[in-house]
């Protein structure tokens, strides 16, 4: 493992679960789902065809909230034989509306780091997500300045991350990715030769989630973002 990070000059950030809390929403709205259908379906049935939904859909609405309310439309309709009330449509509208209005909660320590690391390094934002709701976080967060750059990116693989550093001009040897993904933040950096630091979020999307034999010991993975400043400053 190169823990040698002396000739990096960017840093790029995943935002959901390395910025601020975003899944334990999901989860919390997986569960109000549920809850909403359980009276006509078995828990087990209902989780695995809303997992079913977002996969097969997932290139048609890409990752996010919207993406997600849409999925879970879907499943209902599916469950249902298409026989859904209007109440029940609205309800699931309603949690995806309650989604999008919490309140920002950004994880600790993050102010802290990026305003220490931005006098040394350009930092960038790589996120995926709905374009107007990750727009929206980064707005309410206060932390727009900290960043030379913000990319939504539809996925998060070796290519997409290939022609965003060509397009900013970041040698792969310079760049240092950090993120809570395994899947989205820290494999697809290794595989151009870049490096990253893993820091893992409480709660993962079973999507985002790897096989043992995935797992690898060339990146870093700490605790949290306070220990950024340990390995970089």
């Amino acid at each position: 493992m190169d823990l040698n990070f002396k000739d990096i000059t960017t840093i790029g950030f995943d935002a959901d679960d390395t910025l601020w809390v975003n899944e334990t929403y999901f989860r919390e709205a997986e569960e109000a789902f549920t809850a909403l259908l359980e009276p006509y379906e078995t828990k087990n049935t209902i989780d695995q065809e809303l997992f079913r939904m977002e996969m097969r859909t997932l290139e048609l609405y890409g990752y996010g909230i919207m993406g997600f309310m849409l999925s879970m439309i879907e499943s209902a309709l599916e469950l249902y034989n298409g026989r859904v009330s209007q109440k029940t449509i609205a309800q699931i509208l309603d949690l995806g509306k309650k989604m999008i209005s919490h309140k920002l909660e950004l994880l600790d320590g993050v102010e802290e780091v990026l305003e220490t690391l931005s006098k040394k390094y350009r930092l960038l934002v790589l996120t995926k997500g709905d374009l107007l709701d990750q727009e929206r976080k980064l707005k309410n967060s206060g932390l727009i300045d900290y960043f030379h750059h913000v990319e939504v990116l539809s996925d998060k693989k070796a290519s997409n991350y290939k022609r965003l550093l060509e397009h900013l001009e970041v040698e792969t040897s310079e760049f240092l990715m950090v993120g809570n993904s395994l899947k989205s933040d820290v494999l697809p950096i290794l595989e151009l030769g870049a490096r990253a630091i893993h820091v893992p979020f409480h709660t993962t999307w079973v999507h985002e989630e790897v096989q043992p034999e995935e797992h690898t010991n060339s990146h870093l993975t700490i605790s949290g973002l306070r220990d950024l400043l340990t390995h970089l400053n």
